[in-house]
């Protein structure tokens, strides 16, 4: 599977540039659990004229972060194809957090949604320097510190246990643009500190959901 900035074109033909987005939540919609909350946000992805889910990984349960924030997260990736520019993407994804019951109160508290977007092929955005800066900031900083601009790739990326796990299910081989480093590699760079606790949930799969013909 190329991860490259150019199209990418499905079985029917559909074209769009891949883009990697991590899924998490730790709080109930409503009656809706975490995981049946992230199964609603990707049928309402899969909705949006100008997107389609390629592909989506396992369910994983993985500790809150900071420790001790809230509830276990139910966490996991899809790529998604999509027509989108990085702008319009990240607004779609805030618009389904939003419709799901998403308030944006405080940095890393509990969620009923969290639609990150990781990386679309191997855009860099704004520039190499702001994204160098906000990948050494430490963790105490990065709490701190609030984005007012798109970064991509995302600059905790390659830190998280609980996003490079399911994202090396299903794009093993994308490479950290500044980096050089591929999924798999991240994931294996981690310590058992941080893997700990990150772990696939009993009967979810792996899939590739069909893709309709047209637009």
């Amino acid at each position: 599977m190329s991860m490259g900035g150019v199209a990418e074109m499905t079985d029917s033909g559909w074209q769009g540039k891949r883009a990697l987005v991590a899924l998490g939540a730790n709080l109930p919609a409503g009656s809706d659990a975490p995981a049946a909350t992230l199964e609603r946000a990707l049928e309402l992805l899969a909705a949006r004229p100008s997107i389609r889910v390629d592909s989506v990984s396992r369910w994983y349960q993985s500790p809150a972060f900071p420790p001790g924030s809230g509830p276990d997260f139910v966490n996991g990736a899809a790529v998604l194809l999509t027509k989108l520019g990085a702008e319009a993407l990240l607004s779609a994804l805030h618009e389904i957090e939003a419709a799901l019951g998403r308030e944006r109160d405080r940095r890393w508290g509990p969620r009923v949604c969290d639609l990150d977007l990781l990386a679309i092929g191997d855009m860099v955005l704004p520039d190499a320097a702001t994204i160098h800066r906000w990948m050494t900031l430490s963790p105490e900083q990065a709490a701190r510190e609030t984005p007012d601009h798109l970064l991509l790739p995302h600059p905790r990326l390659q830190e998280r246990a609980f996003v490079l796990a399911p994202l090396a299910e299903i794009a093993p081989l994308w490479l950290h643009p500044l980096t050089g480093a591929s999924v798999t590699e991240m994931l294996a760079g981690l310590d058992g500190a941080a893997l700990a606790g990150v772990v696939p949930i009993p009967g979810s799969a792996m899939r590739r959901p069909s893709h309709p013909a047209g637009d």
